[in-house]
């Protein structure tokens, strides 16, 4: 085709590399893009799925979900400059969670007359910036604007490229209108992209030495956060570490390293372990201890293993001890690293010896954690009993728990690798629920749930997503563990100051969010089913009533829930 536009190619270019969902919310900026669309549906040409999104930050956190989910890179398309900011937060999270994705914007008209596409308006000279692209740059790899038609396919090439190399994160490209209006060649627009991800791998040197400290150690640890990168690397950890009986706590995890039914699953905080252990794995942990609270034994050995182990792309001060760093994605590293110490010797009535204890650490954890939560079911509850609540579906589902400051991991006990996603560690709030909806799209036979305070709700607008859930027929169930208030916040003003003012207040400023809003009735607007629960006794059946609403109605569920 001679009369294809810019605008139309970006879809077919975005197909050919992989993308299955571009998250959009459209603007004066979108003209030649809609045009294209219709004209290439009406061709019959093979393109994305597109979701008309109420707000760019919907959009992108929807991406992060399907991305978190399906191991793809997704694309968002935003408006000009101000949907660009909207977005800016979802790309800060994006880029903390090394997520690929391709981020656009439009970019107002660059000619005010004289061209087609030009400025029309008078908000064409009110969303011109001096440099559009700084809103999001530290958050991206890559950012580049469409300056010829004749580009969209090296430049996406190079994009998705790029934002899938080690590390891996978001990318952006700044789209001005005239140029999404101009006749596109077709060269190279359906094929794969002519330029590979570069990965790394860990320097074999640095591998050898991590290996031999790991299988000649007394008492090891291992910390996780982010996951182990694939399903073969999960089962293999688990193997790994219950054949040489080294203990794992996943501290501050947003994503599971092993089942946490493993016997060596040691919680949530291991402070006693990390002040005893001669070696320690640190598995793509951003921050893997308190420092103010705990360190490592002075003469430990501290093994670094992630896709970016000094996390020197994101983060410009982090000093944690790093005797071997393991550069290289952390799916294959890891069981490079396991392979190497099952070859060397290993002391066998040491690991027997430590067995027994960590078993039985690890058993009276699991113990206390449950009788905790169990002395939760009241009016109001607490979070660990809507935790232990919904563990009973994870163990009758194939299910997926998305968490910002909502129901901790300690009571939930997944299993599955894809059971558990928390918040980045960026804190952008309101990541939760477009997450939780991306990744229904990318796994719709899943049980889905987003669990959040009622602070985060707020920020994730939810209006714009229970109206998306109807549109898109995405039937995840929402829990909002609502206490009135940023308990993050005095939580953070209390560990400062245990003896201060706001231990004793009876009101603590800046933290309060009554009157509370009727979450329900905002969830109902959109045909959601929805209830209000204040009383834990209350909790079970009202989650039976909601997995039986999205698995055989499929409809969204909203469940406010009352917690102290």
């Amino acid at each position: 085709m001679t009369d294809r536009t810019a605008g139309a190619a970006l879809f077919i270019k975005l197909k050919a590399l992989g993308v299955d969902w571009v998250f959009a919310n459209s603007g004066t900026d979108f003209p030649p893009i809609i045009e294209g669309l219709i004209a290439e549906r009406r061709l019959g040409t093979e393109l994305p799925r597109v979701a008309t999104v109420p707000h760019e930050h919907v959009a992108v956190g929807m991406a992060h979900g399907y991305t978190l989910m399906s191991g793809h890179a997704q694309a968002v398309m935003m408006h000009t400059n101000v949907g660009l900011a909207n977005g800016a937060t979802g790309a800060i999270n994006a880029a903390c969670d090394q997520i690929p994705m391709i981020l656009m914007s439009g970019r107002t008209p660059v000619t005010e007359g004289g061209r087609f596409g030009a400025r029309t308006v008078p908000i064409g000279w009110g969303q011109e910036m001096f440099d559009q692209a700084a809103l999001i740059r530290e958050a991206c790899k890559w950012d580049y604007e469409l300056r010829f038609p004749d580009q969209v396919a090296p430049v996406l090439d190079r994009a998705w490229s790029i934002a899938n190399s080690t590390p891996s994160g978001p990318v952006y490209l700044s789209l001005p209108r005239e140029v999404l209006c101009e006749p596109c060649p077709s060269d190279n627009l359906a094929d794969p992209s002519r330029m590979t991800p570069a990965l790394t791998a860990p320097d074999p040197s640095a591998l050898a030495a991590a290996a031999k400290t790991l299988a000649g150690a007394r008492m090891p640890l291992i910390i996780a956060q982010r996951g182990t990168g694939s399903e073969n690397a999960f089962r293999a950890l688990s193997a790994f570490v219950e054949r040489h009986a080294i203990p794992l706590s996943h501290y501050w995890a947003n994503r599971i390293a092993l089942p946490l039914s493993s016997p060596m699953h040691v919680g949530w905080q291991a402070d006693s372990l990390i002040r005893s252990a001669d070696v320690i794995l640190v598995l793509d942990a951003l921050a893997p201890w308190w420092p103010d609270r705990v360190n490592p034994h002075p003469e430990a050995t501290v093994i670094h293993l992630g896709p970016d182990p000094l996390f020197a792309r994101s983060s410009p001060m982090r000093t944690f001890q790093a005797d071997i760093a393991l550069a290289g994605e952390t799916a294959p590293t890891l069981q490079t690293l396991i392979d190497a110490v099952d070859a060397l010797p290993c002391d066998r009535t040491l690991i027997s010896e430590r067995r027994e204890s960590i078993e039985t650490l690890a058993a009276r954890e699991r113990r206390s954690q449950r009788n905790r939560a169990r002395s939760g079911c009241r009016s109001p509850m607490t979070k660990d009993w809507v935790s232990h609540c919904l563990a009973t579906h994870i163990k009758r589902n194939e299910t997926s728990v998305f968490h910002e400051l909502g129901c901790p991991l300690p009571s939930l006990q997944p299993d599955d690798r894809l059971g558990y996603f928390q918040e980045p560690h960026s804190g952008g709030l309101g990541w939760c629920l477009p997450a939780a909806m991306g990744a229904k799209l990318a796994a719709p036979d899943r049980l889905v749930f987003a669990t959040m305070g009622d602070g985060s709700y707020m920020f994730a607008n939810p209006v714009a997503c229970h109206q998306l859930c109807e549109s898109l027929e995405i039937p995840i169930i929402t829990l909002v563990l609502n206490n009135g208030e940023w308990g993050a916040v005095r939580n953070s003003v209390e560990g400062l100051y245990p003896d201060g003012l706001a231990v004793k207040a009876n009101q603590v400023p800046l933290t309060s969010l009554r009157p509370s809003p009727n979450f329900a009735q905002i969830a109902a607007a959109s045909r959601a089913h929805s209830e209000t629960i204040t009383d834990g006794a209350d909790l079970p059946a009202a989650l039976e009533r909601s997995v039986t609403v999205a698995l055989q109605e499929k409809r969204q569920v909203l469940l406010d829930i009352a917690i102290e």
